[in-house]
């Protein structure tokens, strides 16, 4: 178990990472609501990209629609848990806390929509191969950036004690 001590420079990263990713997907999804009619889908790049205004009252991919205190209880557990992982983080897992530090960006960014709106706003809509991803917004790709972040760390460590047991 390590003791968390951040330098300032460290700390204000985190804190401006954390407040500049709320602003981003706040205001991006304030601006598609604003501008955009329900279910509006305008292209970027036809056949591939489009803006696509939706209201997700459920999770990826639509799952669990209007389950909204089941949102609000995995949510207090997930900021628990990544505030927990995060001070028992190492010095040296850099990409582990930046990874915790974007998922808990985008837990927030989430979040205010489902407390204030009772949905979550999504507009990025990709078309890949055929398939009609799941729509997004700017709080899930801090997410995801976050979750691949930390998975990099593991697969980084993991090799390191592949390499050493090889060595012996």
């Amino acid at each position: 178990m390590s003791k968390l001590n951040l330098s300032k420079k460290t700390t204000c990263l985190y804190v401006m990472t954390i407040l500049s990713g709320i602003f981003l997907d706040q205001l991006s999804k304030y601006l598609i609501a604003r501008y955009f009619v329900l279910y509006q889908r305008n292209p970027v790049i036809s056949s591939f990209f489009y803006i696509t205004y939706i209201q997700n009252r459920g999770a990826a991919w639509g799952i669990l629609q209007g389950k909204m205190n089941l949102f609000f209880i995995i949510s207090i557990i997930a900021v628990g848990v990544i505030i927990y992982y995060f001070v028992h983080s190492n010095d040296y897992q850099v990409f582990t806390r930046y990874g915790l530090i974007l998922i808990f960006t985008g837990l927030i960014g989430n979040l205010i929509d489902r407390i204030f709106l009772g949905y979550v706003r999504d507009f990025f809509d990709f078309i890949i191969i055929g398939y009609d991803f799941p729509v997004f917004n700017i709080a899930d790709i801090c997410i995801t950036i976050g979750a691949v972040l930390i998975l990099l760390e593991i697969g980084i460590e993991e090799y390191k004690i592949w390499k050493i047991s090889k060595s012996k």
